[in-house]
C-alpha cells in the first residue's frame, strides 16, 4: 500500500511519542529530495527521515548510517538557522489527508518566542517540506520552489503565504459516528462507500470494502479502522512478488504475508532500505556514472578502430604484391599513368590493377607500396598491444560500474576517489582526507555452517580484502572473467557447501547477478597476486578450480549480517 492518511495516522502512534517534547539538534539534507532530522530526547537521538521523493514520498524513524554532505543546500541552512535547538511542540495530521505538520517552539535573534511549523506534503510528484510561520502564516522557505505559471493553486515561494493545497478528503472515519453510518449505507453499496472514506488508498478501499460485503455494520466499519491506531507491520507478496507493506493484517486482498514486525518504522526502514539506497547511490553516483559512460563510449570506438587497423596490418600482403609485380614491370609504366593492369604471377598471371601516383617514377611507386607493406606489417604489435590496453581499461570501468550497482550510498566516495587517483576526475582543491578501509565498509554474510563470508564493494575495498585483510590460508572467489566483487571465506577447509554458497555470494554481487549459470573461480588467497602497476581491484591467480552457479537475491541476501 502506498503512504496514505490512515497509514500516517497509525505510523504518528510510534513517532509523535519518540519526537514530541524532543530538541531539534541537527539537521541535514545527505539527496536531493531528504531531509534527516536528529532530535535528542530522554538522552537518546532519534533519526527522522523525510522524503519529498515522487515516487516513494515518506516519513519515519530511521536506523541508518547516511553522511553529511560537506556543503549544506540553502533549504538547510534556513532550517538550521530557525529550528535548530528548538523543541518540538506537537506533530499533527491534517484530517487522514497525507499532511503532517511539526510544530517547533524556538526563540528569534531578538529572544521572542516563535512558533514554526515544518509541513510535510507527502502528495506524489507534488510532495513538499515547508517552514512557515504559525503567527503571521508566512513561507519562510521550502525544500522544492515552485514557480507559479508551474501551480495556480497556491504560491509556493519564500514570503507567500501558506496554503493547504486542495483537498478531497472524504468521510473522517475516526470521527464517524453510527447513525452517519447509516445514513451513508442507505442508499450505497459498500464499494462506494468505501470510495467515500477519507486516507484510503486502492488496497485500503477493497479491504474495508471485502469487510463491508462480510458484515454491513457500524461495528465492522469500528473494528476495521481500529486497525489504524496500532503500531505493528505486516510484509505482504502480490501474485507477481512485489512487496507491500500494511499496518494490519489484511484478509479480503490477494496477498501472501512474508513477516511481521512488532516496530512500523523498523519495518518501513527495512522495506525502503534496498529501493531508497538505489535511488541514492544513483544521485551521488551521477557524475561518476556519466565519466563512466563517456570513458566506455570512445574505448569502444576506439577498440573497433584498432581491429580495423589490426585486419588491414594483417592483410597487407597485397601491397608486398604489388610493389614486386611492379618492380618486374617497370619499363611498362608510362610517365602520366595513374593506373596499370599487370599479369599477377602469384595468381596464375591474372590481372591485377595496381594504382599509380602520376607523379612519381615507376621504380618509386614500387617503393611506396614496399613502404606501405613494411609500415602496416610493423604496426601489428603496437596495435594489438593498444587493443589489449583498451579491452583493459574497459573491463576496467566495467568493473567500477558493478560496484556502483552494488554499492551503498556511503561506498560512492571511495569509488570517486580511485577515480580521482587514476587521473579521470580533477582532483578538488579541498578533499577530504580519504577515510581508512575497515572491515566495517565490506558486506558481512554468514554461511549455514556459520563461516563467515567478507565480500569487497568497490575496487579499494577488493584490493585490501584481498591484499591485507585476509589469512593466506582463505579462499579466495571471483566470477571467472567478468568484473564483480572479491569474496573472501574465512575458513583453510570450506566443505563443498561452503563453497557453493559462498560462489553464489560471488556470483550475484558481479555482473551476472541476473544470469544462471554462472562460472565462479575459487581459489586460496595466498596463490592470488597484484600486478606491479596493475589497477586497483585488478588481480591474477593460478592454481583455481571453478563451480557453476545460479545466484537467487533473496538465498543470498538472507544470509547478510551487520
Amino acid at each position: 500500500m502506498a503512504f496514505d492518511g490512515l497509514f500516517i495516522h497509525s505510523l504518528l502512534n510510534s513517532v509523535a511519542p519518540a519526537l514530541v517534547g524532543g530538541r531539534l539538534s541537527k539537521i541535514y539534507q545527505p539527496f536531493n529530495q531528504d531531509l534527516i532530522l536528529t532530535f535528542r530526547k530522554e538522552r537518546k537521538n532519534q533519526q527522522l527521515l523525510i522524503s519529498a521523493n515522487a515516487q516513494y514520498p515518506r516519513f519515519y524513524l530511521t536506523k541508518q548510517v547516511i553522511s553529511n554532505p560537506d556543503k549544506a543546500p540553502t533549504f538547510v541552512m534556513v532550517l538550521r538557522k530557525y529550528l535548530e535547538g528548538s523543541v518540538l511542540q506537537s506533530i499533527n495530521q491534517v484530517g487522514v489527508d497525507r499532511i503532517i505538520n511539526f510544530c517547533f517552539s524556538n526563540r528569534n535573534e531578538l529572544g521572542d518566542q516563535v512558533q514554526l511549523d515544518l509541513s510535510v506534503e507527502l502528495m506524489g510528484r507534488h510532495s513538499n517540506v515547508i517552514l512557515y510561520d504559525q503567527t503571521s502564516g508566512h513561507i519562510i522557505d521550502l525544500l522544492k520552489r515552485i514557480n507559479p505559471d508551474e501551480n495556480r493553486a497556491r504560491i509556493l515561494l519564500p514570503k507567500a503565504k501558506y496554503e493547504l493545497p486542495p483537498l478531497n478528503p472524504g468521510l473522517n472515519g475516526f470521527e464517524l459516528t453510527e447513525s452517519d453510518f447509516n445514513q451513508e449505507m442507505a442508499d450505497c453499496e459498500p464499494a462506494a462507500f468505501a470510495k467515500k472514506v477519507g486516507g484510503l488508498d486502492r488496497d485500503d478501499r477493497d479491504e474495508l470494502t471485502g469487510y463491508l460485503e462480510d458484515d454491513n455494520t457500524y461495528s465492522t466499519f469500528k473494528i476495521f479502522m481500529q486497525q489504524f491506531n496500532k503500531s505493528g507491520a505486516f510484509i505482504l507478496k502480490t501474485p507477481n512478488n512485489k512487496r507491500k507493506i500494511f499496518p494490519y493484517l489484511p484478509y479480503h486482498l490477494d496477498l501472501v504475508q512474508e513477516s511481521t514486525d512488532s516496530d512500523l518504522n523498523h519495518a518501513l526502514d527495512e522495506f525502503y532500505q534496498y529501493q531508497s539506497n538505489r535511488d541514492w547511490v544513483k544521485q551521488k553516483a551521477s557524475q561518476v556514472e556519466r565519466i563512466i559512460k563517456n570513458e566506455q563510449k570512445k574505448l569502444s570506438k576506439k577498440i573497433i578502430k584498432l581491429n580495423k587497423q589490426l585486419n588491414q596490418a594483417e592483410n597487407s600482403e597485397g601491397y608486398r604484391i604489388r610493389g614486386e609485380i611492379l618492380n618486374a614491370n617497370l619499363r611498362q609504366v608510362k610517365p602520366g599513368m595513374t593506373k596499370i593492369s599487370l599479369p599477377n604471377y602469384y595468381d596464375n598471371n591474372q590481372p591485377i590493377e595496381i594504382k599509380l601516383d602520376a607523379a612519381l617514377s615507376p621504380a618509386r611507386n614500387g617503393q611506396k607500396y614496399f613502404t606501405r607493406y613494411k609500415k602496416l606489417r610493423d604496426s601489428i604489435k603496437h596495435v594489438k598491444q593498444q587493443i589489449d590496453i583498451a579491452q583493459n581499461n574497459l573491463a576496467y570501468f566495467d568493473s567500477i560500474q558493478t560496484a556502483i550497482d552494488n554499492a551503498e550510498p556511503q561506498d560512492i566516495d571511495q569509488i570517486t576517489d580511485e577515480l580521482i587517483s587514476q587521473g579521470y576526475i580533477r582532483r578538488p582543491q579541498k578533499q577530504k582526507r580519504r577515510k581508512k578501509i575497515t572491515e566495517h565498509n565490506l558486506n558481512k554474510f554468514k554461511l549455514t555452517s556459520g563461516k563467515t563470508v567478507l565480500v569487497g564493494k568497490n575496487n579499494y575495498q577488493n584490493d585490501w580484502l584481498t591484499l591485507k585483510k585476509a589469512n593466506k590460508t582463505d579462499f579466495w572467489f571471483h566470477v571467472k572473467n567478468i568484473p564483480g566483487s572479491h569474496v573472501i571465506l574465512q575458513d583453510d577447509h570450506p566443505t563443498d557447501a561452503d563453497i557453493a554458497e559462498a560462489a553464489e555470494i560471488a556470483a550475484y554481487f558481479s555482473k551476472a547477478k541476473d544470469s544462471a549459470h554462472v562460472q565462479v573461480d575459487y581459489v586460496q588467497d595466498k596463490r592470488v597476486k597484484k600486478p606491479n602497476g596493475a589497477k586497483p581491484g585488478f588481480v591474477i591467480y593460478t592454481g583455481q578450480n571453478s563451480i557453476e552457479v545460479t545466484p537467487e537475491k533473496d538465498r543470498v541476501l538472507s544470509k547478510r549480517i551487520d
